[in-house]
């Protein structure tokens, strides 16, 4: 876990260090199917359904932070890791996109229930509230959008999270290295074997402002010393701060 997402989850709990972090309680998740608690996020089996192609299944990871993640099991060799609720949604096919707090389901005893009547949501709304208000005052936002590299040897696009100072810098490797292949990816098992990400899958880019993103002075920093990494000459350096300046 990065060391920014270890400050939010102490600050969405008060503070409190040294113990694992406490999310929802018992009578909150009763008869939630696949609810699991980890040390500082929880786990539960959720899905989205498309008419065409039916259910598509994932793991939801829920971190105090309000951060939501989700791990696609649509099929065996599936690689998406983190995507986020929106991505999934687009991901698994579903027919009326952008709704994915009505389409994302998880089993409550049972029964197929949209997210959005469950307390899984609970920190994302704290999160979003307070987003939304400093987001008026600075004018910032805190997301970036996804990028691609192509690998040299397949030719094939792949691609990158930008959601903390780790998938930055692992980017910015990635960018600077005109030899780059699918095996050099550190966390993601792929090869040049996996298939490309759909061309229609490619124009979501996971930005939290517009999901079709292609980039802006918000999410990209033309070489500030705000957040360029150690090291660094070529000012294309992803920007993971709030408070970048121009």
């Amino acid at each position: 876990m990065s060391e920014d997402r270890k400050r939010k989850n102490m600050e969405n709990n008060g503070g409190a260090g040294g113990g694992a972090v406490v999310l929802f309680s018992d009578e909150e998740v009763r008869d939630i199917s696949g609810f699991q608690r980890c040390d500082d996020y929880v786990i539960v089996t959720c899905g989205c359904t498309s008419h065409t192609y039916g259910d598509a299944v994932g793991t939801l990871r829920v971190f105090a932070s309000g951060e939501l993640e989700i791990r696609c099991e649509c099929t065996p060799g599936c690689q998406e890791d983190k995507l986020t609720p929106a991505a999934f949604e687009k991901h698994s096919g579903r027919e009326t996109a952008r709704k994915w707090k009505n389409n994302i389901w998880v089993i409550v005893d049972g029964e197929k229930v949209p997210i959005f009547k469950t307390a899984l949501l609970k920190y994302y709304n704290e999160a979003s509230k307070h987003a939304n208000g400093s987001q008026r005052s600075t004018g910032k936002t805190t997301g970036h959008h996804d990028e691609f590299i192509r690998c040299s040897q397949c030719n094939k696009l792949r691609r990158f999270h930008l959601r903390n100072k780790e998938e930055c810098q692992i980017y910015h490797d990635a960018f600077l290295s005109v030899n780059w292949t699918c095996s050099d990816m550190p966390h993601d098992k792929i090869t040049c074997d996996d298939d490309e990400e759909r061309a229609s899958r490619r124009v979501y880019r996971g930005c939290p402002r517009s999901p079709t993103c292609k980039g802006c002075t918000t999410c990209v920093c033309f070489g500030c010393q705000t957040c360029r990494f150690s090291g660094c000459c070529c000012q294309t350096c992803m920007d993971f701060t709030t408070n970048a300046k121009s």
